[in-house]
This record gives C-alpha cells, sequence and structure tokens, in this order.
C-alpha cells in the first residue's frame, strides 16, 4: 500500500458511514456514530466509551449517552449494512461456490451479573462453563471477501422468566428466551429480506444436531451442508429407495457410515485442501444418501451424508447436505469448509475491533455497540477486497495481473491459518483527520514462479500470507 493509499481510507471512512445518517435524529449523534466506529478501528488497547471519547477529545459522559440515550436506530443500521453487502457482493469475482451464508455463536466472559444476558453458562471461547454472554450471528463469504452481517444477543431463560432484571437491564419484553437456532432462522429471514441472496448456508454441528433448525432451512428453500454430530440419526438409502416404515429405528451416523453397506461398498475419494500458509491437507471422503430420524417418523426427503477423516491428525467429521444428486461431492466439502471464515471474523472483531470491550449495564447500548462493530468490519471487509493485490503505478510490476490459483483446493484455510500481523506506521496526517488507526487485512494473492522465489525474501514473506496492517491516518 502506498501513502496515497492509506490517506485515502479517511475519505473512504467518511462515505461509508454517510449511508447511516439518516438512522440518527440529530446531526450531532451522527457525528458520535463516526466518533464510535473510528474508536473501534483504532489501536487502542481497550475499545470502550472511555478511551474511545478520551482519543476523540469528546466528553466521555457524552458518548456514553450517544451508546444508551440517544436518538437513533441501530437495527436500521444492521439493515443498510446489509443492503450494502448484497450490493457489493453481486460485485465480486466467484470461485464457483458463490455467497455462502455462515451461522454460529460467540461468547465473551463478563464478570458481575449486570451486563444484560451475563450467567454462568458454556463459552465456547474458554471451553468451559463460565460467567459470560452468548451472541449470535449470521456471516456471509464470497470468495476471499468475508464479513458478519448480524448480532443477536442469546437471552438464557433464567433472564427470561425475570422480567424485572430484564426492565432493570433494559430488556424490552418483547425479547426473550429463543433457542439459538431459531435466533439463527429470524437472522436468515433478515437477510433474505434486505436483498441478501445465499447460494449455500455452513454450520457447526450445535445447529446440525437441530431437526427444527434443518427443517426450517428446507422451508426457506436455502442449500446447505453442515456439520452434524456423530450420533445423528439417520438410515442409509438403498438400491430399492423406499422409505423407512415407521417402526424403523434410526441408527447413528458413525454406525451408519462404519457398518453400512453402501458406505464399505464404497472407495474413498481423495481430496486435498489447499491452504493460504501452511502444507495442504488430505482427506479421504465417503458419501451416500440417507433417510432423516425426525422423532416421529422419517424426512419425506433425502440427503447426502459426507464422511471425512484426516489420517495425519485423525480427525473425523460428518456432514449433511441437501444438495441435489448431481452436485459433486467435492463442492460439497469445498462449502463445508467455509465455515472458518466466521471464526475468522470473530477473531478480528474482538482483536482488532473491540468486539468483547463493553462495558455496561444496557441492552440498549449493548446492541448498538454490537451493529456498530459490524459496521467496522464491514469496512474493513470491503476495501480488503478493493486493496488486496494491488500495486501502485510505479512499481516495477504494476499492471501484471496476479497470477490465478491452479492447485485443486477445496478449502482455502482452516480456523488456525494465520500468520503473525505486520504494522506500518508513521505516515504523514492528512488535512483535517482526526488521529486514526485503522485495521486493514490484505493477502497478498497468487503464486509466484519457483525463480522469483528463490531470488526475492519478500516474495517468499508475502506469498499467500495473511497481513493485518495498521496504518495512522
Amino acid at each position: 500500500m502506498t501513502e496515497q493509499q492509506l490517506e485515502e481510507l479517511g475519505p473512504a471512512l467518511s462515505g461509508f458511514l454517510d449511508r447511516f445518517l439518516f438512522c440518527c435524529g440529530y446531526t450531532q449523534t451522527f457525528a458520535h456514530l463516526g466518533v464510535y466506529v473510528r474508536g473501534l478501528l483504532s489501536d487502542l488497547p481497550r475499545k470502550s466509551v472511555e478511551p474511545i471519547a478520551l482519543q476523540a477529545g469528546t466528553p466521555v459522559r457524552t458518548l456514553q449517552e450517544f451508546l444508551k440515550d440517544h436518538q437513533w436506530d441501530c437495527r436500521a443500521v444492521r439493515d443498510l449494512l446489509q443492503r450494502h453487502t448484497a450490493d457489493t457482493l453481486s460485485a465480486l469475482p466467484d470461485d464457483g461456490l458463490g455467497a455462502v451464508g455462515l451461522i454460529d455463536e460467540t461468547s465473551v466472559p463478563k464478570q458481575g451479573t449486570k451486563t444484560p444476558g451475563v450467567q454462568r453458562q458454556y463459552l465456547g471461547c474458554t471451553g468451559k462453563v463460565d460467567n459470560g454472554i452468548v451472541t449470535v450471528h449470521t456471516g456471509v463469504c464470497k470468495g476471499r471477501y468475508k464479513a458478519l452481517l448480524d448480532a443477536e444477543l442469546y437471552l438464557p431463560q433464567g433472564w427470561s422468566c425475570d422480567r424485572p432484571r430484564c426492565r432493570a437491564a433494559g430488556i424490552p419484553d418483547s425479547v426473550a428466551y429463543r433457542p439459538k437456532w431459531q435466533i439463527a432462522l429470524e437472522q436468515l429471514d433478515r437477510a433474505r429480506a434486505n436483498g441478501l441472496t445465499l447460494d449455500w448456508l455452513t454450520f457447526d454441528e450445535e445447529y446440525g444436531k437441530r431437526p427444527d433448525f434443518l427443517a426450517g432451512l428446507e422451508l426457506r428453500g436455502l442449500r446447505f451442508v453442515g456439520e452434524v454430530p456423530r450420533s445423528f440419526s439417520c438410515l442409509a438409502v438403498h438400491r430399492a429407495g423406499r422409505r423407512p416404515d415407521g417402526h424403523v429405528k434410526g441408527r447413528p451416523a458413525e454406525e451408519v457410515v462404519r457398518t453400512g453397506s453402501v458406505f464399505r461398498s464404497q472407495p474413498w475419494r481423495v481430496l486435498r485442501l489447499a491452504r493460504q500458509t501452511l502444507p495442504e491437507q488430505v482427506w479421504r471422503v465417503k458419501a451416500a444418501q440417507v433417510w432423516l430420524s425426525t422423532g416421529a417418523g422419517w424426512s419425506a426427503l433425502t440427503y447426502w451424508l459426507i464422511w471425512a477423516s484426516n489420517d495425519q491428525t485423525g480427525e473425523e467429521k460428518f456432514f449433511l447436505a441437501n444438495a441435489d444428486e448431481g452436485v459433486p461431492v467435492a463442492v460439497l466439502v469445498r462449502v463445508a469448509f467455509r465455515r472458518f471464515n466466521v471464526e475468522h471474523g470473530f477473531r478480528v472483531c474482538k482483536s482488532e475491533l473491540g468486539f468483547g470491550h463493553f462495558e455496561g449495564r444496557s441492552y440498549v447500548a449493548l446492541m448498538r455497540h454490537l451493529s456498530l462493530c459490524l459496521v467496522a468490519m464491514g469496512f474493513v471487509a470491503e476495501h480488503t477486497e478493493r486493496l488486496r493485490g494491488e500495486k501502485p503505478g510505479t512499481d516495477a510490476g504494476a499492471g501484471v495481473p496476479c497470477p490465478a490459483r491452479t492447485e485443486p483446493g477445496v478449502a482455502q484455510a482452516d480456523a488456525a491459518d494465520q500468520r503473525p500481523g505486520v504494522r506500518a506506521a508513521g505516515h504523514r496526517l492528512s488535512p483535517g483527520t482526526q488521529p486514526l488507526r485503522t485495521t486493514v487485512q490484505t493477502t497478498a494473492a497468487g503464486r509466484r514462479g519457483a525463480a522469483e522465489e528463490a531470488s526475492s525474501s519478500q516474495a517468499k514473506k508475502t506469498k499467500q500470507m495473511y497481513c493485518e496492517v495498521k496504518v495512522a491516518l
């Protein structure tokens, strides 16, 4: 990136935020929205209200009131962001999978008992039952573009049944306990209403094990490839193709793939998963159609059950897909492994955008904080895609297109496939721009020839390397 490109990010952020002007009741409120988003994009170690306000020269109380009491609609902000993302996705190049929706949840440890939704519950970030909050999210990826689209607080039953406690935290009576899978379906409905068209959907086994969630996806006509637990109840479809009688019991997916004749009779398909910075993974895959046990009988439709085994790591994964018979299994596996993108989004939001830095007791303030984190990530995702691989006109390689990937990749990267960030600072401030450090993630696209790699150590460092570049605007 050049100095000019870095300076252009300041006006670009202002232009990006302009679309949210009419979500705010007053011009002053919109100005505070810009202050808050810039604070989330800064390099402050703690991105809660007080340090953001002090850095911007805004009274702390004023920014607290902006987040809690000012008249602005964070739901309208979210809807406008989704509509803008829909337009962005339509202009992006396709990698053969289209736009893949991502469903997942994340958690943040919290102390005390006053933060909305806080209690002792299982937190994925710590891997144990701990005190904290859980939020449900919908994300999207297309090619290398990735962003989060929605965020909703999971309200535990203990909170939902204690309405005086909810009112003290500003939680409306209309907000009550809902299973996480139901929140996810509501988010998918919102995204569709805002013009987002998803070619596929993927999710982990916590959602895959819910029959009502799978039925909800079928009702909405969404194609999915989601992970299911090894205990998932199903039955292989045999040549006759007849649906089992009601008295026939389902069998665990693990038993079906290990002992069923449909799986035992077919050879393994070897799929190589290309990754950006680590050696490729090799998975052996088998797939066959199955009936699903619904508890009250058997599903009217058949599904693909995919068994993936990694000899090197010993991992086994089970995926369920509602794709047509003509869709290649390799495509289904590629979709399934796109789920790492939502985990990447969580890492960026938590480490760079202050996602978990909210400090307060107000439900309204928490939801507004989450919505502005989505806005900040939307800006980062859009300009990462725009600047990826771009070279200035004075560069010796300018105008030379990046080589296309030629290896048969099934998944671009896994959740742990990242490298340490690179920090660049000291660039001249553009006139009238507030001190701000913006996180922009870039990926050096394409492969270099063997001779070029040998002659340039810099090429080795940047080859398909994920970087986080923080620049001073």
